[in-house]
């Protein structure tokens, strides 16, 4: 005679759970709860463990930089040694061959005056800069005198140098030589690399 009370639930319906009680999306974890680490905490004795390995580590990095450096340093050492004393395995390829070797001995065995030409061109300059008239006409004087007798000392050692190669060497090329040995004449005796071989007089080796 009553109506049906409408809060009541249908026969065999299943109540629905509450949004508080249904979890939250996506696997969030429940508030106040931390979730484990997934792997155990090391212990103290572990820990150390690994410590020692990494600075082990670290000095052994340390120790193949190390001797990478001093490997390096010393290659480059018997390299320039190398070429101080001729060494065809360290030489440039510019320095290389018997017909290189020949010019540098042949330039070493004679005096040239390309070789003081550096040295007496600052004397020139010198004398031009002193301010006298009479100075500056003979710095002018040295440098002009110089130069030609550089150009001509260096043209005939040249031609002498050429012309005993074609005759010790007649199968061998002679290309690039005149630049060589003129590069050769223009430095001073101490600077010269590969170092002379032969002292001013003596013959090609």
């Amino acid at each position: 005679m009553f109506g049906r009370n409408k809060t009541d639930s249908p026969a065999g319906a299943t109540p629905v759970a509450s949004e508080a009680s249904q979890p939250a999306a996506g696997g969030a974890h429940t508030p106040g709860h931390t979730p484990g680490k997934g792997r155990p905490t090391p212990s103290r004795k572990q820990a150390q463990a690994e410590a020692k390995r990494r600075a082990r580590a670290a000095v052994d990095t340390k120790e193949a930089r190390r001797q990478q450096r001093s490997k390096r340093s010393e290659l480059a050492r018997k390299q320039r040694q190398g070429m101080k004393e001729g060494d065809e395995r360290y030489l440039m390829a510019r320095d290389k061959g018997p017909v290189k070797r020949f010019t540098r001995d042949y330039v070493d065995a004679r005096l040239s005056i390309a070789e003081l030409l550096l040295p007496i061109l600052v004397l020139a300059l010198v004398l031009q800069s002193a301010g006298s008239a009479s100075m500056v006409n003979l710095g002018s004087s040295l440098m002009t005198t110089t130069i030609l007798v550089v150009f001509a000392d260096s043209a005939f050692a040249i031609w002498r140098l050429k012309r005993r190669l074609r005759a010790e060497m007649p199968d061998e090329s002679l290309k690039g030589v005149t630049f060589y040995a003129l590069m050769r004449m223009l430095q001073l005796r101490p600077t010269r690399i590969p170092k002379t071989r032969v002292k001013i007089g003596g013959r090609p080796k």
